[in-house]
């Protein structure tokens, strides 16, 4: 990713990337460990050369890493960069959990000065 790069430019490539099921899915695999091309492809009714294409965009995302082991070339999840997705989504879910708690402590007030039995 390139220096001026800011962070919600990797957000909106990371949630772009993972728009598509077949990215969320080799996602979803990688999270049980790493694996190559041909191993990622398997499940799919797609060509290696398409599952390639997915893996270049996490790639680009910057949701997985791709190492070489002799001949193989193994593609590994990121998990600090889930791990950032998990903390921006946390903090819009905490801000919400803390409306809706305001809100059900809201209605209990108005309910009690009402006099209305639950």
């Amino acid at each position: 990713m390139g220096s001026g790069e800011d962070a919600d430019d990797r957000l909106d490539r990371a949630f772009l990337a993972l728009a598509d099921p077949v990215r969320r899915a080799i996602v979803a695999r990688l999270s049980r460990g790493p694996a190559t091309v041909n191993e990622l492809a398997a499940p799919f009714d797609i060509t290696k050369q398409a599952v390639s294409k997915h893996i270049q965009v996490l790639e680009q995302a910057g949701l997985v890493t791709r190492t070489r082991e002799a001949q193989r070339r193994p593609v590994h999840l990121d998990a600090a960069a889930l791990e950032r997705l998990t903390a921006w989504i946390d903090r819009y879910r905490l801000d919400a959990e803390r409306n809706y708690r305001r809100l059900d402590s809201l209605l209990a007030v108005m309910t009690q000065e009402k006099g209305i039995e639950k």
